[in-house]
């Protein structure tokens, strides 16, 4: 079953006055509220449907925890784990990262942060393909594995 809601509040950003005063802003200064384009108000409309249980996609071969941004496929090279599995419940298991793609640090800066190796020979800033190792990425994740000998994905 299809569910509608509408409503109208004060705007946030603005606090309904339609002047928005942030850092840049200097005293005496303002500029027209960005979200409520000057009105002072905002509003809201969300439409949803019952959850009827998980449904299945016909569409999908192989499942990746996140995409650090790169383009991928179903080919196994690439990690993830099959959808069918991932349909099971299994969890992702060590190496379904796309290794073949990315360093360890590039992929926990985006799927877990507190996992992010802090190596002093990882690249500082930048990109990080630009790190001098990235050629030899898979010494890194041989690394990384070693040190997280228990880590798998959830």
């Amino acid at each position: 079953m299809k569910h509608t809601f509408d409503w109208t509040e004060a705007c946030p950003e603005c606090k309904a006055t339609g002047i928005y005063r942030g850092c840049g802003e200097l005293p005496g200064a303002g500029v027209v509220c960005y979200k409520c384009k000057g009105t002072g108000e905002r509003k809201g409309h969300i439409e949803w449907d019952d959850f009827e249980g998980k449904q299945l996609r016909d569409d999908v071969l192989r499942v990746y925890i996140r995409n650090p941004g790169i383009g991928v496929d179903a080919d196994p090279i690439f990690g993830g784990m099959p959808y069918a599995d991932w349909w099971e419940g299994k969890p992702f298991p060590k190496g379904s990262e796309m290794r073949w793609s990315v360093c360890p640090a590039w992929w926990y800066q985006g799927v877990g942060y507190k996992k992010k190796p802090r190596w002093d020979e990882c690249v500082r800033c930048g990109a990080f393909s630009d790190c001098k190792h990235f050629g030899t990425k898979h010494r890194c994740w041989e690394r990384w594995d070693r040190e997280n000998p228990q880590d798998v994905e959830k």
